[in-house]
C-alpha cells in the first residue's frame, strides 16, 4: 500500500491525565503538518475520545492485533497497517528494539520514537513538547467541547434531577490510585460548606461507585457511569471543580473550567492540571484541611466573574 504524507500516526499507551499533558504535543505536531489527518493509537476509550476533540481527525485501538505482532514478530497485517501513515510517533515500546526495529521497517525513515511519561524538571506537557521541538503555549491549550456533548451532559443533568440552569460545583473525589485521594469525609464537609446558591455534584467512575451511597445521604447529587466526551462537557458547564491529582482533574482544567486540585504525593510542579487551578499540596493528603480548600474554592468562584453570563447563554443555546 503506498504511503499517504496526509496521514500521521501517534502512538500513545497512557492513561487519560497523561493523554491530556500530550494535548499540546498534538497541537504542534497538526500545525507544524497543515492539511494532514493526525490520527491516535491509544486506549479504546481514550482513542474514541480524542477524535475530534483533541485535534485528531480518528482513533485506533492500541489494543489492535497489528501492535501485537510488533512485540511477536513481523507480519503482514501489521505491515498494511503501518504502512497507511507518511509519519509515525511512538510512545509505546521506547525501550524495545524488537518493536523498533519491525515499527521502522514498515515506515522507514519517518518513524520517531519517544519516551512515555519522559524524565525532566519541566512539567510533563511541557517534556513532550520539547521533544517534537514543538512551540505550542500551554496555556492556550484547550480540550474541544462538541455541541452534541454539550446537549448529552445537559441530559445526564436533568435525569438526576439537576438544572442545568443553577451554578453548580463538579466534585471528582477519585483517582488512578488511592494514595492520591483526598478523604471522601472530607469531600463531603466540603460539599456541605458550600454557598446554598452553589451546588455540589459528585462525578463519579468506576472505581469510585461505592461511594454512592455515602453522598446520597447529604442530599447531594452523584452521577456515575458517564462516557468521557460527557463527562468532559459537564465539567465545561461547571462554575468550577474540585478534584485530586487525576485525569478528570486535567481534562476538566482543559476544557476551561477553572478548579482546585489536590496534590500528595505526586509532583504538582511536574503534574498539575493545565488551565485555571489553584493547587493545594502536603505530601500527606490528611494535613489538607476543609477550611484550605474552601478557600481555595471560593476564591476560584470568585474570578469567574464572566462565567454566569457564558453560562446562561449555553444553555439557553442547549434548550
Amino acid at each position: 500500500m503506498p504511503t499517504s504524507l496526509t496521514r500521521i500516526l501517534v502512538i500513545f499507551p497512557g492513561a487519560l491525565g497523561d493523554l491530556i499533558c500530550l494535548g499540546p504535543a498534538l497541537d504542534a505536531i497538526a500545525r507544524a503538518n497543515p492539511g494532514a489527518e493526525i490520527e491516535l493509537m491509544a486506549k479504546p476509550e481514550l482513542a474514541r475520545f480524542a477524535a475530534r476533540r483533541l485535534r485528531v481527525s480518528r482513533g485506533h485501538s492500541i489494543d489492535r492485533r497489528e501492535v501485537a505482532s510488533l512485540f511477536s514478530g513481523a507480519t503482514a497485517e501489521a505491515r498494511e497497517f503501518f504502512s497507511q501513515f507518511g509519519r509515525l510517533y511512538s510512545y509505546l515500546a521506547y525501550d524495545d528494539a524488537g518493536f523498533r526495529e519491525r515499527l521502522e521497517r514498515y515506515a522507514p525513515g519517518c518513524t520517531t520514537f519517544l519516551p512515555f511519561r519522559p524524565e525532566g524538571a519541566s512539567h510533563v506537557a511541557a517534556e513532550y513538547l520539547s521533544m517534537i521541538d514543538g512551540d505550542a503555549l500551554l496555556s492556550t491549550f484547550r480540550v474541544d467541547v462538541p455541541a452534541e456533548d454539550l446537549i448529552a451532559a445537559v441530559s445526564a443533568l436533568r435525569s438526576a434531577g439537576i438544572s442545568p440552569d443553577a451554578p453548580y460545583v463538579a466534585i471528582f473525589p477519585g483517582s488512578g490510585s488511592r494514595s492520591k485521594n483526598w478523604s471522601i469525609e472530607n469531600y463531603l464537609k466540603l460539599a456541605t460548606s458550600m454557598a446554598e446558591d452553589i451546588r455540589p455534584v459528585f462525578i463519579l467512575g468506576p472505581a469510585e461507585d461505592g461511594l454512592a451511597t455515602a453522598i446520597g445521604k447529604l442530599n447531594a447529587r452523584v452521577l456515575s457511569g458517564l462516557e468521557l466526551p460527557v463527562v468532559a462537557a459537564i465539567a465545561r458547564m461547571a462554575a468550577a471543580f474540585v478534584g485530586n491529582d487525576s485525569g478528570v482533574s486535567h481534562l476538566a482544567a482543559a476544557v476551561g473550567t477553572p478548579g482546585v486540585a489536590i496534590f500528595g504525593p505526586t509532583s504538582p510542579h511536574r503534574w498539575h492540571p493545565i488551565g485555571e487551578v489553584t493547587i493545594v499540596a502536603n505530601q500527606s493528603l490528611d494535613s489538607i484541611t476543609i477550611d484550605e480548600v474552601a478557600v481555595a474554592l471560593g476564591e476560584r468562584l470568585q474570578r469567574s466573574e464572566g462565567f454566569e453570563l457564558e453560562h446562561n447563554s449555553m444553555n439557553g443555546r442547549l434548550r
